[in-house]
């Protein structure tokens, strides 16, 4: 019996319920920044509504998603009722409770800091303890993540961990670890200046502690999608998973490449050393691996499942895939996305490319390509697969499931790739007014007019995955098929030993990371005359 279906609902919704207002406040600020509109009275409202828009998306939505799946994966994976139920349940209200409070704070123009909060910008005290409570309502999920893969453990000395169960976990201990440098910056250097308990504040050495959670994020966003690419889709499209351990492997090394790659984002920071920036940029290089790993090990999962079903040839076997199948409409999708993407990923990670387009529409671009392209449509497609099991009820539309995805890919699409070209020509991402009467913007009004049908595009679908949720809580009820995971080609057998834990990788995450920020973190907060004046927003 699936015990925390309430705890993983009330999860999901909440964070679909923010996800749907975000995505609204992102379509309108696409328009009034477009030629479509004209110039925002208060361009105030405008930051106000991107702090909101990034806020939910970076924080709230996947912090809610990878509970909630979190715990549905104990349960389901581990055969056995939830550790901590409510404990559970606290951390869950904790969140709610800070989401409110800097909800709020937004709402009032306290806080139009951006979602990165960079100093000396500050805002209310309220803002950053509502995140506070968003983070320490996260590390109760962690907890318990750890608390049940423990007890599973003892009940069965010596098995395997199963392989969705291992993602997860390691996914809890990469956000407990990246999240721990956002966290030092807020309680050590915002929340002092924010209270009023001093004037200046040491801006290198936040964005410095801010960029050990920058990017790593990406990689705790990234897991729930992965869990869902190795131990739903195979099984979904009527498969079978090409390989458990490189899965595995996947997971152990994105905990060891996902820390010491953030100061990537700084590199127009003068405080920060070229040799650190040299070597998180080789460092960033490296977190591809997992990812290659991924994309090959999942095609041929996916090749499996097509000459199951009777695909044959080099290429022939493309054409026997269930293309009907949402959760193969999801994947693909994703991987396309994926690939976009990570390819402008490959520039911002240069040191001499980056040049060209840091802090364009470029990196707008490319960081909605990964996140609210190739992550957030496995989000649809987990929730998807998840909601029978979640609502004891039958099996959703796949005709309105698939209008939804295919919605959200091609807006998408329409959204941030003329984002790269006006990025590459360098018009300045989060402005709240471009003069396209002005000659060397006007040949790019058009690009930004495309780009708002595009989040046009994606808000249709958001309300579609919305009500197509909410629609089937009013299907007659039903005994759910007990839910399954993958099974691997080659069942039964055994992982390596350092693959089935993770003592091995939490070291060389933990070590790695202070290796690479150790030295920029002493260095910066000894200098004297570091600190600047801050400059509060929206009062204190």
């Amino acid at each position: 019996m699936f015990l925390a279906r309430k705890l993983v609902l009330a999860h999901f919704w909440v964070a679909f319920v923010a996800f749907l207002g975000a995505i609204v406040l992102g379509e309108w600020q696409m328009f009034i920044r477009s030629p479509l509109s004209t110039w925002v009275n208060n361009p105030e409202h405008y930051y106000r509504s991107v702090t909101a828009h990034g806020t939910v998306m970076a924080y709230v939505l996947p912090t809610l998603v990878a509970m909630g799946f979190g715990y549905a994966i104990c349960e389901l994976g581990l055969k056995r009722p939830l550790v901590g139920l409510r404990w559970a349940w606290i951390g869950f209200w904790l969140l709610i409770a800070g989401t409110v409070l800097a909800a709020a704070t937004m709402g009032l123009g306290k806080a139009s800091v951006l979602y990165t909060f960079y100093p000396p910008m500050i805002g209310s005290p309220f803002y950053y303890l509502g995140v506070v409570l968003v983070v320490v309502g996260s590390w109760v999920w962690v907890a318990l993540m750890a608390v049940n893969l423990r007890a599973w453990r003892r009940e069965n000395p010596g098995a395997t961990v199963p392989l969705a169960v291992y993602g997860t976990v390691a996914g809890a201990y990469l956000w407990a670890w990246t999240s721990l440098g956002a966290a030092i910056e807020v309680l050590v250097l915002i929340l002092p200046a924010s209270l009023g308990l001093t004037d200046t504040i040491n801006a290198g050495l936040a964005r410095v502690f801010f960029s050990w959670t920058l990017h790593a994020i990406v990689y705790f966003w990234l897991v729930p999608a992965y869990v869902a690419f190795y131990t739903i889709v195979p099984r979904a499209i009527g498969g079978r998973l090409y390989s458990d351990t490189m899965g595995r492997m996947a997971f152990a090394l994105f905990l060891v490449f996902s820390m010491p790659i953030g100061i990537h984002h700084l590199f127009a920071d003068p405080q920060v050393g070229s040799g650190f920036k040299f070597v998180h940029a080789a460092m960033t290089a490296m977190v591809t691996v997992p990812t290659l790993l991924t994309v090959f090990t999942i095609v041929a999962s996916v090749e499996i499942a097509a000459r199951l079903r009777g695909g044959i040839g080099p290429f022939g076997w493309v054409k026997a895939l269930p293309w009907h199948n949402p959760m193969m409409l999801a994947v693909t999708f994703s991987f396309i996305m994926l690939g976009f993407g990570g390819a402008g990923g490959i520039i911002n990670m240069s040191y001499q490319l980056n040049e060209s387009i840091h802090n364009t529409q470029w990196v707008t671009g490319h960081f909605h390509l990964i996140f609210g392209g190739a992550i957030v449509i496995m989000y649809m497609a987990l929730a998807y697969d998840l909601w029978p099991q979640l609502t004891a009820r039958g099996p959703l539309p796949a005709g309105l499931m698939r209008l939804q995805l295919w919605l959200w890919f091609l807006g998408m699409l329409v959204l941030s790739l003329p984002w790269h070209w006006v990025g590459l020509l360098g018009m300045p991402r989060r402005m709240a007014y471009y003069d396209y009467s002005h000659p060397d913007l006007h040949s790019q009004a058009w690009t930004v007019a495309v780009s708002t049908f595009g989040g046009l595009a994606m808000v249709i679908s958001a309300i579609l995955f919305v009500y197509i949720l909410a629609n089937a809580h009013r299907r007659p009820l039903g005994t759910p098929t007990p839910y399954t995971f993958s099974e691997p080609i080659h069942a039964g057998g055994r992982p390596p030993a350092a693959l089935n834990g993770f003592a091995l990788w939490v070291v060389m995450m933990v070590a790695l990371t202070l290796v690479n920020y150790g030295y920029p973190i002493v260095q910066l907060a000894v200098l004297e005359n570091a600190s600047v004046p801050i400059v509060p927003i929206g009062g204190r």
